[in-house]
């Protein structure tokens, strides 16, 4: 897998050194109450560990896995990776997550996100990005809005949290999208 640099940041394939980063942040209720429900009970480091080797030996088929990475030292700072990915119709979903508190609101998911966006495209030639993000999670929201993705449509009351249900926005982004915000 080719890694894919940036100007502050680069996508890597994972190690198995990144063990230990990924289980700073998987336990962390700041991090994950806005990930998917795979992340509503604590995760054993048997069950990440795992789930590092299904990647590193190439287990989970239609997906793309990249470390978002420091681009002069290669020190892990999250994930994105492209899942369900049907060649067929090239459409892909995002996943990803930031994995230090203190690296939200620097720019790095959307700096990781058109990284991920020139791989899907251009490499892989897909047509769409698709991704779903909590109607609670504003930040990220404007990440991905800022990163050229368009709101679609909401599922009403999809997601509980913290004693309420929050709506889920549908958001996607077509190659010409991604054309138009290379110009």
């Amino acid at each position: 897998m080719p890694r894919i640099f940036g100007d502050n940041i680069m996508l890597r394939e994972y190690q198995k050194e990144d063990l230990s980063e990924m289980r700073e942040w998987v336990n962390d209720p700041e991090i994950v109450d806005n990930l998917s429900d795979i992340f509503i009970h604590p995760h054993t480091l048997n069950e990440t560990e795992n789930y590092l080797n299904s990647i590193l030996e190439r287990k989970l088929e239609k997906e793309e896995h990249f470390v978002i990475a420091e681009k002069q030292t290669g020190n892990y700072m999250g994930q994105i990776g492209l899942i369900n990915i049907d060649t067929r119709n090239r459409v892909a979903e995002i996943g990803i997550v930031i994995g230090k508190k203190q690296l939200m609101g620097k720019g790095i998911g959307m700096q990781a996100l058109r990284l991920i966006q020139r791989y899907a495209f251009d490499s892989l030639n897909l047509n769409r990005l698709e991704l779903r993000v909590y109607a609670c999670n504003t930040r990220a929201y404007r990440c991905y809005v800022k990163s050229g993705f368009q709101e679609e449509g909401k599922l009403r009351e999809r997601f509980y949290i913290h004693g309420r249900y929050e709506d889920v926005i549908l958001l996607g982004m077509l190659k010409k999208d991604y054309e138009e915000l290379k110009n």
